[in-house]
């Protein structure tokens, strides 16, 4: 199963839309998202505003189009089913998790296979949940407020059932991202120092180990795979911020480097340890990467590709996951013109900004 990591962070075609339409200038159509088989040529999903979340070994890809969520087939292949929310994640029985919308409240739910029926999960005491994550056997992993006012990573026990408080790594508030077979969460906890630091659990979310970083005050933990490998970003000692992976069961953390650039993020792990995530280039444009087995190499995915719609006006921009037989969740994006670059940086800074107010709004006590 992939989780899509930082699913509250929604894809940047909507938030450029959104900014082009209050501007006043024309919305940009340079995003689609599609598929990226292992034969290097693109599947496109078909869907106009889509913002995808997940995919499964089966090649099933789940998200939501203005708030309803879908699953699809094999391969990406048509719609098998309607969910009636946004999903975040998908298994490999196509069991998604996700969130939903009622006129006074929100809440997390768990599906049946093939995005079938929905269950609420509850939540740890009160306020915001987020489900962020599910295992082959139906363990959800996500992050709930709690009684007592703070925000806390959580961990069910099969298909969905019950709610186990994941604790913290000394500090307020903690989150998870992902979760694999075994049952071992990743995430990202405050720590007794006030900073941000990636963590692992042991299988089914029995105790909380701190990651480290690479040398800066944060990192954060997007995905885990079968062996307990680690994915996520961290800042560094010079300030910049880098994709990481670590070892087996969360041991060591390894910069991952960049495409050129000073920047880079890792989204996404396979079984095999393929990272995919995204670097930022020398002349400040952003490039879709993979690496091999274990994170060893980096390579830009726009390299691979053979059916790209124009070569050289269009791109691969960003992958968000890989499954076990190497399918790659992307965006495909088209050079912007000068207005719609800027427009582009004001909405990736627009995420951020609403990203750091929803975590704040959690952070208080009662």
């Amino acid at each position: 199963m992939q989780t899509i990591a930082c699913s509250k962070i929604r894809n940047f075609l909507a938030i450029v839309a959104v900014l082009s339409a209050s501007l006043g200038f024309a919305a940009p159509a340079f995003a689609k998202e599609a598929i990226l088989n292992p034969d290097g040529k693109l599947t496109y999903l078909h869907m106009d505003t889509a913002l995808v979340s997940g995919i499964n070994d089966a090649g099933q890809v789940t998200g939501d189009i203005v708030g309803h969520g879908f699953v699809t087939g094999p391969n990406g292949v048509g719609i098998l089913s309607r969910v009636d929310g946004s999903p975040t994640s998908i298994n490999d029985a196509g069991q998604v998790v996700g969130y939903s919308f009622t006129a006074d409240s929100e809440y997390i739910f768990i599906t049946g296979p093939n995005g079938v029926g929905m269950t609420n999960l509850g939540t740890l005491g009160r306020g915001y949940v987020s489900a962020s994550g599910i295992n082959d056997v139906g363990q959800v992993a996500g992050d709930s407020g709690t009684a007592n006012g703070y925000h806390h990573a959580f961990i069910t026990g099969p298909n969905g059932v019950g709610m186990t408080d994941l604790g913290t790594l000394g500090g307020a508030n903690s989150y998870a991202s992902s979760i694999n077979d075994a049952g071992e969460v990743a995430g990202t906890s405050d720590t007794a120092d006030g900073s941000r630091h990636a963590f692992i659990t042991g299988p089914n979310g029995v105790g909380m180990t701190d990651l480290g970083t690479l040398g800066g005050a944060n990192s954060y933990a997007s995905s885990i795979n079968d062996a307990g490998e680690v994915v996520g970003y961290s800042a560094t000692t010079e300030g910049a911020t880098r994709a990481f992976i670590t070892g087996p069961n969360g041991v060591g953390i390894t910069d991952l480097g960049t495409l050129g650039g000073p920047s880079s993020f890792a989204y996404g792990i396979n079984d095999a340890g393929q990272v995919v995530g995204y670097s930022v280039m020398a002349d400040g444009s952003n490039h879709a990467f993979i690496t091999g087995s274990n994170g060893v190499g980096m390579i830009d995915l726009n390299s691979l590709v053979v059916n790209l719609p124009v070569p050289g006006e269009y791109f691969i921009a960003d992958a968000r996951g890989i499954n076990n037989h190497g399918q790659i969740l992307v965006y495909v994006g088209g050079v912007p013109e000068p207005e719609t670059y800027a427009l582009l940086l004001a909405g990736l800074t627009l995420v951020g900004f609403t990203t750091r107010l929803r975590k704040a709004a959690v952070d208080y006590r009662a």
